[in-house]
């Protein structure tokens, strides 16, 4: 029933509106367990197509509702019960049923809607076509001929069967090659086939149309047709012009015509003309010009606009033209579209007593109609007191509980219809919280966290928080309660944790429910993942350390992704990854490897996150596609694709060549090119077979090469170079040898290669001697010795002489000197270093070239000794020409002889006279032996050979001595002049027992001492017994003691005896300590004397005494000294007259070291 618009009912529909609108809820879910309407869940598409490959076919139809719904099911508007075919498939509890696949699908074919009801109402599905596609099939039919004049359009008819959608046209011969088409031939939308004009080449009698159906995979052919083009007689230009025709169409027929589409399907619009010649298509709208994103395809005679809109409808033209005319066609395009929503009907839950509006408009093109239902019944079957239809609304006033129904509303044109389901709930519900009580919340601190209390009722519930069973709501700028009822708190502190209820109250009741909160420390990344560049095989390694609140140290993950993608470290695919002390390792990196990881620090509240750009180097990859093009003979132009460069920019690209001739197999480097080139030109040699490769450079290293071109051979010319490094040589006086370095085989550029040696003197007026030669050297006889000549080598192949060689000059064989210098004289420098000086050779006895002099000389004697001995001969060389030389290295207090003589290269030449000379006095040489014979208590006995050259006539010896007891600071260095040059023995007395002492001993001549050799030693504790015994062993009262003491001894150890076979003890230490053995002290390792030749000098610290010299008379080498004249001497020469009666002897004060006495 539909009303009258008027003002006075608009304004009560408004306020109806608005009152409404607080009660109602836009959309509502209301829980199962509350009695409630049906709702469709699921349904199935608007069609279903029986496709012959599927095996069944799904009709859906699934709902909710409070009674559970029952299903039933229409077929074409008449009840459909599908539970009573047995050859349907049905769930229980569901509307589900499955038409399976016998074969006779053909009595299921129909329109379906199915209906979900309880004792509350009812709900319908949107209708579903069931569409069974039958097999498409052309007719079996017998086709005549056609037949058609040269230059006459025609059309083969295809006139495909029906089938699912899409639908491709295809026309081919019988042998399944495809029609050519082009400006002249085309196919149509509908499938035929168009000629503007026939050709003679168009006879043929397999013509045949393909109807293809991709979606049910079907492939029909028609019978094939035959063409017969019967030609025109070509006797006059005049039959040819007859031959040419106005442009005519022959689709679309007539002069206009209408195109309707929907909204979003392409436009397309076709006009095919005939005509001699071929005539262009043109496109246009009227007034406008063609949409942006048109298209025109089939050569010109196909408008396509994609996804047309209502912009695109209007007014089009297409115009055929050709020099003899046109033809014109105009389309109409109307674009229309299907119902689409303006207002969809919601569902509603509202109290009793209130005003309902259900309001429902569409639009669309048609406009759409709108049919109501209530339960799936139509509106004026199901009337209502309260109810009325204002324009689009439906108006229920003071609404009951049995008003509560699904009210369906569709709209509907030619291009489809909508379906809505409302479902209108007229109810007053206490608050019912389906929030579950006791819920537990965490929240991270200094970050938001929301408490869920959703609540459901009728009225609407107004919902209040409180905290810890405090009756006044939570309140501050941190806390908000939203509509659902949630309570968020924003910037969470540790104080807010605790115990939180959500009380929700209407008119009809209240409930109430707590929630628990817990406030944790935020989970954060210390230590995060830097971005890293790596080569290819080693190991990378990206840090992740994390903080989190300690309470999840059980519940805490840190999870590494690359990619996106999380990790698994437990699978055998991931071996090369694992994580140690909070460190990903990936071990022998590969290009799979580099992309972007992220460290996931995850606890159940939160997690925190820090991402690295992982970036693995390696050499660059092999370059592609290499082509040679711009072949020119001995010149080609190779270009490539570079190759990855695996993040290291490419600085070279090397082009090697290998060459099937010489070096088969062996790839030598052509050409080096910069990075930004992609292409070279490669100058090559002639009569060579080449291939090319290439590879890339980067700062990690050399890639691998590119896979080879093809053979390139290049053709035979003259050589491009002759021999380099020529050289010219005269091994024998009268011959001169040329040689140089021979092309290599590459270089050839052809066969039959061969050396033109062109020779000439210098120093003369001739012509140049020539000669061919295959070998790289040449002979010449019978020159002059040492003359210059100029020389010049030139190649030559079978193709023709190489560049003009350039001349270089050389000599003839050179000959031995032959004079010696003149005025050879010797001045004395030093003791061991002369310098010799001579008139040099001249040039023209030199015979060659000048090599340098050379100074031979020999030891005659030493000074020392009047015997001659000749030593051995030495010689220096000394490059170059020159008139002295420096001779070192002589030994001094020598004679000695020298010869001078100059060489070249051949040889020596004569030597000059023999020039005597003698060296003064040196310094002598180092002592070869310096020994400490004997160590006393308070003296040492040293001993010492001469220096094996004395250098001169020795004068003596210098003794030092210190002490040195291992401290920082040394005893004074006391010094002892040795005048007799035949002394090699001495005593050091006086001296500090049990001390070490270092020891010096040099040899000296008039000119100086030489180098020194030192020793150390250390004194001993008490007087060796050995020392003394040859002094007294003869003495009587010495035998008689001694045997007195041989028998105590004797006693003392039968007492031992004894005392220990009566369970006494020895102590063999002790006695050792009473008694210690002398000498086992004199081998103690801090007596023990080494001879030492490196300590030249004095130790640091040391102090030389006054300096003296002591005399043979009256010094230490007196006896007289030791108060007895006739001392004796050990058989080993050690003095022993110590031990006996002594004379003092005053000492100046001024002499700090002890008197000494020679050994």
């Amino acid at each position: 029933m539909r009303l009258q618009r008027s003002p006075a009912l608009a304004a009560v529909l408004i306020l109806i509106t608005c009152v409404c609108a607080f009660y109602t809820t836009a959309a509502i879910n209301i829980p199962l367990e509350i009695e409630q309407l049906p709702t469709i869940t699921a349904q199935p598409p608007s069609s279903l197509i029986a496709f012959p490959f599927d095996e069944s076919f799904p009709m859906t139809c699934e709902a909710k509702g409070n009674p559970r719904p029952e299903f039933r099911w229409t077929k074409n508007g008449q009840e459909f019960n599908h539970s009573v075919d047995p050859r349907l498939m049905k769930e229980e509890n569901s509307g589900t049923f499955v038409i399976p696949n016998n074969g006779n699908l053909t009595e299921y074919q129909g329109t379906y809607r199915c209906y979900a009801s309880n004792t509350l109402g009812t709900a319908v599905s949107q209708d579903v076509e069931f569409i069974v596609s039958n097999e498409p099939k052309f007719p079996k039919e017998t086709l005549d001929p056609v037949k058609v004049d040269e230059g006459q359009p025609f059309i083969l008819k295809c006139d495909p069967p029906t089938g699912i959608p899409p639908l491709q046209i295809y026309w081919m011969t019988i042998s399944m090659q495809h029609i050519e088409q082009d400006e002249r031939v085309s196919v149509g939308l509908n499938g035929d086939l168009y000629f503007s004009h026939a050709m003679e080449k168009d006879s043929r009698t397999d013509y045949c149309c393909f109807a293809s159906f991709p979606r049910i995979r079907t492939i029909v052919q028609k019978t094939a047709m035959s063409v017969h083009v019967k030609p025109r007689a070509r006797r006059s230009e005049s039959a040819i012009a007859i031959l040419e025709r106005r442009p005519s169409l022959l689709t679309p027929p007539g002069v206009q015509s209408e195109k309707q589409l929907v909204k979003g399907d392409d436009l397309e619009l076709e006009c095919i003309p005939g005509g001699i010649p071929t005539p262009k298509v043109e496109w246009a709208k009227m007034g406008l010009e063609l949409p942006d994103g048109a298209e025109v395809e089939n050569h010109g005679k196909l408008l396509i606009i994609p996804r047309a809109d209502q912009k695109d409808s209007g007014k089009y033209m297409c115009k055929a033209k050709n020099p003899l005319g046109e033809a014109v066609h105009y389309f109409t395009v109307t674009v229309e579209e299907p119902p689409e929503w303006v207002s969809e009907p919601r569902s509603q839950l509202s109290m009793i007593g209130t005003d309902v509006l259900i309001k429902c408009s569409a639009r669309g093109t048609p406009e759409p109609s709108i049919t109501w239902r209530v339960n799936g019944v139509p509106l004026k079957d199901s009337p209502a007191a309260n109810r009325r239809i204002f324009d689009d609304t439906i108006i229920i006033r003071n609404a009951k509980a049995s008003d509560s129904a699904v009210y369906q509303c569709e709209a509907s044109n030619r291009h489809g219809s909508l379906l809505s389901n409302a479902n209108i709930m007229i109810r007053n519900l206490p608050p019912m919280i389906l929030t579950k009580d006791g819920e537990g919340y965490f929240a991270v601190e200094s970050r938001g966290v929301t408490l869920h209390c959703n609540a459901f009722s009728s009225p609407p519930s107004t919902i209040t928080w409180s905290k810890e069973d405090s009756s006044e709501s939570v309140e501050g700028s941190r806390f908000k309660i939203h509509d659902n009822g949630s309570l968020e708190i924003s910037r969470a502190e540790k104080s807010d944790a605790g115990q939180y209820t959500c009380l929700a109250k209407n008119t009809e009741g209240s409930s109430n429910i707590d929630a628990m909160l817990y406030v944790k420390d935020a989970t954060r990344i210390v230590v995060t993942p830097e971005d890293q560049q790596i080569l290819k095989g080693s190991e990378a390694q990206l840090s992740c350390l994390a903080e989190y609140d300690e309470s999840f140290s059980h519940d805490f993950e840190l999870v590494w992704e690359k990619d996106d993608i999380e990790l698994s470290f437990n699978d055998t695919v991931n071996l090369r990854y694992f994580v140690e002390d909070s460190v990903l390792h990936i071990v022998n990196v590969s290009h799979g490897d580099q992309g972007v990881y992220r460290c996931v620090a995850r606890t159940p509240v939160d997690q925190d996150e820090a991402s690295a750009l992982l970036m693995v180097l390696d050499v660059p990859d092999a370059p592609e596609n290499l082509v040679l093009s711009e072949h020119r003979g001995r010149s080609v132009k190779l270009t490539w694709i570079p190759g990855d460069d695996h993040n290291s920019s490419i600085t070279d690209f090397i082009i090697e060549y290998e060459e099937n001739k010489w070096e088969m197999g062996k790839w030598r480097e052509l050409l080096r090119v910069s990075r930004n080139q992609n292409s070279a030109v490669l100058r090559l040699h002639g009569h060579v077979e080449y291939r090319f490769r290439v590879y890339g450079v980067n700062s990690v290293g050399a890639g691998p090469p590119s896979k080879p071109t093809e053979m390139y051979r290049t053709p035979p010319a003259a050589p491009d170079k002759n021999p380099e490094n020529i050289k010219i040589e005269g091994h024998l006086p009268h011959e001169m040898d040329i040689n140089w370095e021979p092309l290599l085989p590459i270089e050839h550029n052809g066969p039959g290669l061969e050396y033109k040696v062109s020779y000439r003197r210098q120093d003369v007026e001739e012509e140049w001697t020539e000669h061919t030669v295959k070998r790289h050297s040449f002979v010449v006889k019978n020159t002059p010795t040492f003359v210059p000549y100029e020389i010049k080598v030139q190649t030559k192949n079978n193709q023709g002489w190489g560049p003009e060689p350039r001349i270089v000059s050389g000599y003839s064989g050179e000959d031995f000197p032959s004079t010696a210098p003149d005025d050879v004289a010797v001045e004395v420098m030093n003791s061991s270093v002369v310098k010799v000086t001579w008139t040099p050779v001249h040039k023209d006895k030199l015979r060659g070239h000048l090599g340098g002099y050379r100074i031979n000389w020999w030891r005659l004697r030493s000074l020392v000794d009047s015997k001659k001995r000749h030593g051995d001969k030495h010689m220096l060389t000394f490059p170059g020409d020159r008139n002295h030389a420096t001779v070192p290295g002589l030994t001094p207090f020598s004679e000695y002889s020298l010869i001078v003589m100059t060489f070249n290269g051949r040889g020596n030449g004569p030597g000059s006279h023999p020039i005597n000379f003698k060296t003064p006095e040196g310094v002598p040489e180092k002592n070869p032996v310096f020994r400490v014979t004997d160590v006393q208590r308070h003296s040492v006995s040293l001993t010492w050979t001469p220096p094996s050259e004395p250098n001169g006539i020795l004068t003596g010896y210098l003794l030092e001595y210190q002490l040195v007891n291992g401290t920082e600071e040394v005893g004074a260095l006391q010094t002892i002049d040795i005048n007799n040059p035949k002394t090699s023995k001495w005593v050091l007395r006086d001296l500090e027992p049990l001390s070490k002492y270092k020891l010096y001993l040099r040899s000296c001549t008039t000119k100086g001492c030489g180098p020194v050799v030192s020793e150390e030693c250390t004194t001993d504790l008490e007087t060796s017994l050995a020392s003394v015994h040859g002094g007294i062993s003869t003495q009587g009262w010495f035998i008689g003691l001694m045997c007195a003491i041989a028998l105590l001894t004797l006693i003392v150890l039968i007492a031992c005896f004894v005392n220990r076979n009566k369970g006494g003890k020895y102590s063999v230490k002790e006695k050792e300590d009473l008694h210690p053995d002398v000498e086992s002290q004199g081998m103690n390792d801090d007596t023990f004397c080494e001879y030492s030749d490196n300590d030249e000098k004095p130790l640091k610290g040391s102090q030389h005494s006054l300096s003296r010299e002591i005399k043979a008379g009256d010094s230490g080498d007196s006896l007289v000294d030791y108060g007895d004249e006739d001392a004796q001497f050990n058989e080993d020469g050690s003095f022993i007259g110590e031990y006996g009666p002594r004379k003092e002897k005053r000492v100046s004060a001024e002499i700090k070291a002890p008197v000494q006495t020679p050994a």
